[in-house]
């Protein structure tokens, strides 16, 4: 805790608010620093003061004389207390948003036609059509960003794709999963999962 951290707790500890904890840790503070145990003294002859001229004949006015040339409190923002006493949550927060706001922009900035897959040669690309035609069979899972895929043919493993759509013609056949990406968290998920895997692949 620093001297900035005790200000505001002094008064609240003055005033019996403080939890068992942060009595704890402003008492340990106050070991340390001098400057705030010299405050904290003066903050007591001050309370003393105003609670002996409360006393009957205490001149007009003059407990608000006294409380208005007392420093002002600054008070500590309760974000701000919660990010030092949880500096890892912080962290991990902050990555979050950071990792979330590059996803959403390559999101939205991807706009190319992107085709994978292990076995391409027997795909045609027709401008944003990605065709299977009839007769020819792909091995292996096919990916397109940012297009359509016309299965016309045989595909021998998942078929994905990213912000387009697929169609099948009646001699078309997929052997595995289809599964059509359209929304920017879909799209997030997929993308962790896929740096996930080639991560763990490349261990």
């Amino acid at each position: 805790m620093n001297c900035y951290e005790a200000l505001p707790m002094l008064h609240e500890y003055l005033d019996g608010g403080l939890d068992s904890k942060d009595k704890v840790a402003l008492k340990e503070h106050l070991l340390l620093c001098a400057d705030c145990r010299k405050r904290l003294q003066q903050l007591e002859k001050v309370e003393a003061l105003i609670v002996a001229w409360e006393e009957p004949g205490t001149p007009d006015g003059l407990t608000e004389r006294i409380m208005q040339s007392l420093p002002p409190v600054k008070r500590v923002n309760p974000w701000y207390r919660w990010v030092r006493r949880h500096p890892a949550a912080s962290v991990a927060a902050v990555f979050v948003l950071v990792m979330f706001g590059s996803f959403l922009s390559m999101w939205n900035n991807n706009r190319e036609l992107l085709v994978r897959g292990s076995d391409l040669q027997s795909i045609v690309i027709q401008g944003k059509t990605v065709l299977v035609p009839e007769g020819r069979t792909v091995a292996g899972d096919l990916t397109v960003e940012e297009g359509n895929v016309q299965v016309n043919g045989v595909v021998k493993g998942n078929v994905v794709v990213i912000d387009g759509s697929v169609n099948m013609a009646s001699t078309a056949h997929i052997s595995g999963q289809v599964k059509q990406i359209d929304e920017a968290f879909s799209w997030m998920w997929y993308k962790m999962n896929l740096w996930f895997n080639e991560l763990s692949g490349s261990k």
